[in-house]
């Protein structure tokens, strides 16, 4: 009985290992073996930066947010606490880009937030 080959199956698997390996460096995109192993490493760091580089963007926004704060006498923090008691969801981004982009308009969400930190301090009038 004749046995059959699986040489076009193993060389398009090949190719297409190659292909996927083009722009490595060396050997690393002509050798099979060596393209396989890369090929596995590149994807394992592909998937552990794509979290980190959610990661770094919200440390970015903090960043920003944290400095446009400073500037207008509020910590970050106490920013944040007032923005949860005024009931304002904003996400990070969001008040990035507006205080990069629109200042006034980050004046007003900072005074809407230092209210509500003084409301919040003051003592409840006790019932009689």
């Amino acid at each position: 009985m004749v046995r059959s080959g699986s040489g076009r199956t193993q060389a398009a698997r090949r190719k297409r290992t190659r292909k996927l390996t083009k722009g490595f460096r060396a050997s690393r995109h002509n050798l099979f073996r060596q393209a396989i192993v890369t090929l596995i490493r590149s994807r394992v760091y592909a998937f552990r930066d794509r979290k980190a580089k959610k990661r770094q963007y919200r440390r970015m926004w903090i960043v920003r947010v944290n400095a446009a704060c400073r500037m207008r006498d509020i910590r970050y923090s106490e920013f944040i606490h007032g923005l949860q008691l005024a009931f304002i969801s904003l996400d990070r981004k969001s008040l990035s880009e507006i205080a990069i982009h629109d200042p006034g308009t980050f004046d007003k969400i900072v005074e809407i937030a230092k209210k509500a930190i003084a409301a919040a301090k003051k003592p409840v009038a006790a019932a009689k």
